[in-house]
């Protein structure tokens, strides 16, 4: 656990911390030891200025790095600081907030991903819009103006002759009418959270006060991420005292497509005067051979800021690159160096396969589950997006805000009620002399006028009176009580009554959902219902990642931020890394940066590899390799003597595997199991395939084909898969 203690910075960090007032940017590379930095000053600002934790704000990019700055704080006695994210603070603004924006309540709903899809898919149905382009260009429309400062309005005149739109009226009054449909249902979708936020201080200077006076000193991590609405709003919260301190690194800025700009760290030295300028170069993670490789790749960008990195350390072991014949090639040798390293004392978690996209995850996943690999892939579905689990949050929203009929539409018939897509139309027609049309739907099945649709009433006369009964006793349940009693009030378990496979890994779903609540209201006793939904829906399946047990795939998007012993960077190939969508030059160098972020994620031992061919989308393709590979300034020699046993071009930064080789080296290997107990005609048994029959064997003795009952043939490494001989 990390103290307060200033002699554990270098001479920049403390040049830095030491100038509290005005506004500071540093420029900090990777590995530089920006969180200490950043947990450093906010522990002087309390400890040696006097400085109240309840004026300090701290602002992130991630739950994760909330999360660990909060603990480190927390540990150096600043407990009150208001450490967050930008959605979070946000969020917490907004709570208190939003009724001075009319038509919202504090109760209002945060929609995710996929309730922002329904949404528009209502909205496409309502206009009878069935062209898939149209749909595409409203969605992107909408996400594009919402990460900016402008009105709709402004914003569709300075956009429409530039995109070229199919129907630029349409897309207009498509977007128009999702708003619409979102203030009705009392929501905000994830980007409203900073636009709603953005509008409230803009149009009420009394907030924007509040906040502004209170926050004396504001702190933001990962600035080169910010977008122009986030920008905003760090200027306006810093309107009143003016002390800004902001670190970031422009190279390792890699998601524009989602609005960030890494300008905004040289335009705060347009916007603000007299901004003191540091510089973090120094490495603390990698070791001298990494850190070389990542400073030849990103020299090769011309939008950046003059900074190399440097580092103390060892040179370490050197880099790895492995040109495979096809993708199982590509995954037999990641797995195949993972168990040669766990023998040696590494553990699961100290790996990190990173890909340009998760696409490429597949012949991993059936790679290491052949070989017993603990592994967990990051950036898929995530467990609170389960249509069972989901379900359930739908649920408890409707708890908090009656007026979200999205949430009421996608439960009404779960569990089956025979409520359909007529029912539902009949009960939005549905009004009477209490009950006006446009009303929410839930209002109108708990007023008593909807007996007058009795056949409707009939189906939901149970559900009304256990809504009403458990919204009468809310206040006396605790959280997980509570939780639990929608579950089986509802009698949600119901709807998965199969005995089948599908069916049994939903029921466990929601017993691990059950769990994750009881957990959360252990570690927050005094959370409300309306806490525990806001966490959920800002929650990140890469918060985890990196937690002990298993090995991480990921996108390198996902493993920005992260740190891990070793690294495999797969999939090195022309159109995939980069990537054949970013073809300008702007879009290249954000490619380089992508490139850089993922060498830098190592600490110890890196690995870069890349396919002669590759079968994707249906088809095999001979492969390119990546440009970025003759960036690292590693030497390559033409032809390899396959007669020797390993090949090493240059020991002190390279070295370089041929397939035949490196299997050859592997039987060698004395540490490895001995393959020659295995005969052909053997019944084995597999931790993940079950019992199955060995029926061939290659020539050398390494390779066996085994047919699994279920499975079918699989071609397994006898010296690395977790077999069991039962017969034979």
């Amino acid at each position: 656990m990390e103290n307060y203690n200033l002699n554990t910075l270098n001479e920049e960090q403390r040049n830095a911390l030491f100038t509290t007032e005005g506004v500071v940017l540093v420029t900090a590379g990777a590995g530089s030891g920006k969180t200490r930095l950043l947990t450093h000053r906010i522990a002087y600002l309390i400890e040696e200025r006097n400085v109240s934790p309840y004026n300090i704000l701290a602002i992130t990019f991630t739950n994760k790095a909330t999360n660990e700055m909060k603990e480190r704080i927390s540990n150096m006695g600043g407990k009150d600081v208001w450490i967050s994210t930008f959605h979070s603070m946000c969020v917490k603004i907004l709570r208190r907030d939003i009724e001075r924006l009319e038509g919202y309540t504090r109760d209002f709903s945060i929609y995710s991903e996929s309730d922002r899809e329904k949404v528009l898919k209502d909205v496409f149905a309502e206009k009878n819009v069935t062209d898939d382009k149209i749909k595409k260009e409203v969605t992107y429309f909408i996400s594009n103006w919402k990460n900016t400062t402008l009105d709709l309005n402004t914003y569709f005149l300075s956009c429409e002759n530039d995109r070229g739109f199919i129907d630029g009226k349409l897309v207009y009054s498509l977007a128009i009418r999702y708003e619409e449909y979102l203030k009705k249902n009392n929501a905000l979708d994830f980007d409203d959270l900073l636009k709603k936020t953005y509008e409230l201080f803009l149009n009420d200077e009394e907030i924007l006060y509040q906040y502004s006076n209170r926050f004396k000193y504001i702190l933001v991590d990962e600035f080169q991420d910010t977008n122009s609405i986030q920008y905003e709003l760090v200027k306006m919260l810093c309107k009143v005292h003016g002390n800004l301190f902001v670190v970031g690194d422009e190279d390792q800025c890699i998601y524009s497509w989602r609005g960030a700009n890494f300008q905004n760290i040289f335009k705060i030295k347009d916007d603000f005067q007299n901004v003191h300028v540091f510089k973090l170069e120094r490495n603390y993670r990698s070791s001298k051979n990494i850190l070389n490789i990542a400073n030849n790749v990103i020299k090769n960008n011309r939008e950046r800021l003059d900074k190399k990195l440097w580092t103390d350390k060892e040179e370490g072991e050197a880099p790895v690159v492995y040109n495979a014949y096809d993708e199982r090639d590509e995954a037999l040798f990641v797995a195949n160096k993972i168990q040669e390293l766990v023998a040696k004392g590494y553990s699961y978690s100290d790996f990190a396969i990173l890909m340009r996209m998760n696409a490429l995850s597949r012949s991993f996943e059936e790679s290491f589950l052949s070989y017993n690999i603990p592994h967990k892939l990051f950036g898929g579905f995530k467990f609170y997006e389960r249509v069972e689990i989901k379900n359930i949050l739908y649920y408890l929203r409707l708890f908090i805000n009656k007026r979200d009929d999205v949430s009421f539409t996608k439960i009404i018939n779960f569990p089956k009620r025979g409520i359909g897509d007529g029912a539902i139309a009949k009960l939005q027609l549905f009004e009477s002399e209490n009950v006006k049309e446009e009303d929410c739907l839930l209002d109108k099945i708990l007023s008593e006028d909807i007996k007058q649709e009795s056949v409707i009433y009939k189906k939901l006369e149970k559900f009304r009176e256990t809504f009403i009964e458990l919204k009468e006793n809310f206040d006396s349940y605790s959280l997980s009580e509570f939780i639990k009693k929608v579950i089986s009030k509802f009698d949600i378990m119901s709807a998965f009554p199969n005995k089948n496979e599908e069916d049994e890994n939903k029921l466990m779903n929601i017993n691990s959902f059950i769990v994750s609540v009881e957990e959360y209201e252990k570690d927050n006793p005094e959370a409300t219902l309306q806490d525990y939904l806001e966490t959920v829906t800002l929650i990140s399946d890469v918060d985890s990642i990196g937690e002990d047990g298993f090995v991480s795939l990921a996108t390198v998007h996902a493993a920005k931020g992260l740190e891990f012993k070793v690294v495999f960077v797969v999939g090195l190939e022309e159109q995939i890394f980069p990537s054949n969508r970013k073809s300008g030059n702007s879009e290249l160098e954000e490619e380089r940066r992508l490139m850089y972020v993922a060498i830098t994620r190592a600490e110890e031992r890196i690995f870069l590899t890349y396919c002669s061919k590759r079968y994707m989308y249906g088809q095999t393709n001979y492969q390119m390799q990546s440009r970025f590979i003759k960036e690292l300034g590693l030497v390559f020699k033409d032809k390899i003597d396959k007669k020797d046993d390993f090949f090493v071009e240059n020991k002190k930064t390279f070295n370089y595997f041929n397939k035949n080789i490196f299997l050859k080296e592997e039987k060698e290997d004395k540490s490895r199991i001995d393959v020659t107990k295995y005969k052909i005609g053997q019944i084995v048994k597999h931790p993940k395939y079950g019992e199955g029959k060995i029926i061939d064997i290659s020539d050398d003795g390494l390779v066996g084909d085994i047919v699994f009952d279920g499975f079918g043939k699989k071609s397994l490494m006898l010296d690395l898969a977790p077999l069991e001989i039962l017969e034979g």
